[in-house]
Protein backbone atom coordinates (compact mmCIF):
# COMPACT_ATOMS: atom_id res chain seq x y z
CA UNK A 1 0.00 0.00 0.00
CA UNK A 2 1.48 3.41 -0.99
CA UNK A 3 2.32 5.90 1.73
CA UNK A 4 0.46 9.25 1.60
CA UNK A 5 2.58 12.37 1.23
CA UNK A 6 2.35 15.17 3.76
CA UNK A 7 -0.16 17.78 2.64
CA UNK A 8 1.39 20.79 4.35
CA UNK A 9 4.70 22.52 3.88
CA UNK A 10 7.22 22.63 6.65
CA UNK A 11 7.28 25.85 8.70
CA UNK A 12 9.94 28.45 7.91
CA UNK A 13 13.02 27.87 9.90
CA UNK A 14 15.27 30.64 8.60
CA UNK A 15 14.16 34.28 8.95
CA UNK A 16 16.23 35.15 5.86
CA UNK A 17 13.69 33.22 3.77
CA UNK A 18 10.87 35.61 4.75
CA UNK A 19 9.53 37.80 1.92
CA UNK A 20 10.67 41.39 1.78
CA UNK A 21 8.22 43.89 3.27
CA UNK A 22 7.61 46.39 0.48
CA UNK A 23 5.34 49.45 0.21
CA UNK A 24 2.89 47.36 -1.81
CA UNK A 25 2.72 44.83 1.04
CA UNK A 26 1.73 47.55 3.51
CA UNK A 27 -0.73 49.17 1.07
CA UNK A 28 -2.58 45.87 0.71
CA UNK A 29 -2.43 44.96 4.41
CA UNK A 30 -5.56 44.86 6.56
CA UNK A 31 -5.88 47.92 8.78
CA UNK A 32 -7.24 47.66 12.29
CA UNK A 33 -8.35 50.33 14.72
CA UNK A 34 -8.18 48.56 18.05
CA UNK A 35 -9.88 45.22 17.47
CA UNK A 36 -12.03 46.43 14.57
CA UNK A 37 -11.09 45.80 10.94
CA UNK A 38 -11.32 48.97 8.85
CA UNK A 39 -12.99 48.12 5.55
CA UNK A 40 -11.63 49.55 2.35
CA UNK A 41 -13.67 50.73 -0.57
CA UNK A 42 -16.80 52.74 -0.89
CA UNK A 43 -18.19 53.91 2.44
CA UNK A 44 -21.67 52.74 3.38
CA UNK A 45 -24.55 54.96 2.34
CA UNK A 46 -26.93 56.72 4.64
CA UNK A 47 -28.67 53.44 5.36
CA UNK A 48 -32.07 55.08 5.28
CA UNK A 49 -33.16 53.67 1.95
CA UNK A 50 -35.51 50.76 1.61
CA UNK A 51 -35.93 48.33 -1.27
CA UNK A 52 -39.48 48.47 -2.65
CA UNK A 53 -41.33 47.15 -5.66
CA UNK A 54 -43.09 49.91 -7.57
CA UNK A 55 -45.04 49.81 -10.82
CA UNK A 56 -44.14 52.71 -13.11
CA UNK A 57 -45.42 53.39 -16.62
CA UNK A 58 -42.96 52.31 -19.31
CA UNK A 59 -42.64 55.75 -20.86
CA UNK A 60 -41.79 57.32 -17.49
CA UNK A 61 -39.25 54.62 -16.70
CA UNK A 62 -37.61 54.81 -20.12
CA UNK A 63 -37.28 58.58 -19.79
CA UNK A 64 -35.61 58.23 -16.39
CA UNK A 65 -33.25 55.53 -17.67
CA UNK A 66 -32.41 57.58 -20.77
CA UNK A 67 -30.57 59.98 -18.48
CA UNK A 68 -27.91 57.33 -17.88
CA UNK A 69 -26.30 56.29 -14.63
CA UNK A 70 -27.93 57.61 -11.49
CA UNK A 71 -31.49 57.36 -12.78
CA UNK A 72 -32.71 55.83 -9.52
CA UNK A 73 -31.20 58.70 -7.55
CA UNK A 74 -32.89 61.19 -9.88
CA UNK A 75 -36.21 59.35 -9.48
CA UNK A 76 -35.77 59.53 -5.70
CA UNK A 77 -35.09 63.29 -5.92
CA UNK A 78 -38.21 63.81 -8.06
CA UNK A 79 -40.33 61.85 -5.58
CA UNK A 80 -38.82 63.79 -2.67
CA UNK A 81 -39.73 67.10 -4.33
CA UNK A 82 -43.26 65.89 -5.00
CA UNK A 83 -43.73 64.83 -1.38
CA UNK A 84 -42.24 68.07 -0.03
CA UNK A 85 -44.31 70.31 -2.32
CA UNK A 86 -47.15 72.14 -0.61
CA UNK A 87 -50.42 70.37 -1.16
CA UNK A 88 -53.60 72.06 -2.28
CA UNK A 89 -56.61 71.69 -0.10
CA UNK A 90 -59.13 69.78 -2.12
CA UNK A 91 -62.58 68.63 -1.28
CA UNK A 92 -62.67 64.91 -1.08
CA UNK A 93 -65.51 63.18 -2.82
CA UNK A 94 -66.25 59.53 -2.36
CA UNK A 95 -65.19 57.33 -5.23
CA UNK A 96 -68.59 55.65 -5.23
CA UNK A 97 -71.87 57.26 -4.38
CA UNK A 98 -73.33 55.81 -1.21
CA UNK A 99 -75.85 53.06 -1.87
CA UNK A 100 -79.05 52.43 0.00
CA UNK A 101 -79.34 49.19 1.73
CA UNK A 102 -82.59 47.53 1.01
CA UNK A 103 -84.33 45.69 3.75
CA UNK A 104 -84.18 41.96 3.54
CA UNK A 105 -87.52 40.37 2.61
CA UNK A 106 -89.41 39.11 5.64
Amino acid sequence: MPVNKRASRPAWRDSDDAPELTEEFFERADEYVGEKLVRRGRPPGSGTKELVSLRIDRDVLSRLRAGGRGWQTRANDILRQAVAAPTRTTRRTPTRPPTRRSKAPA
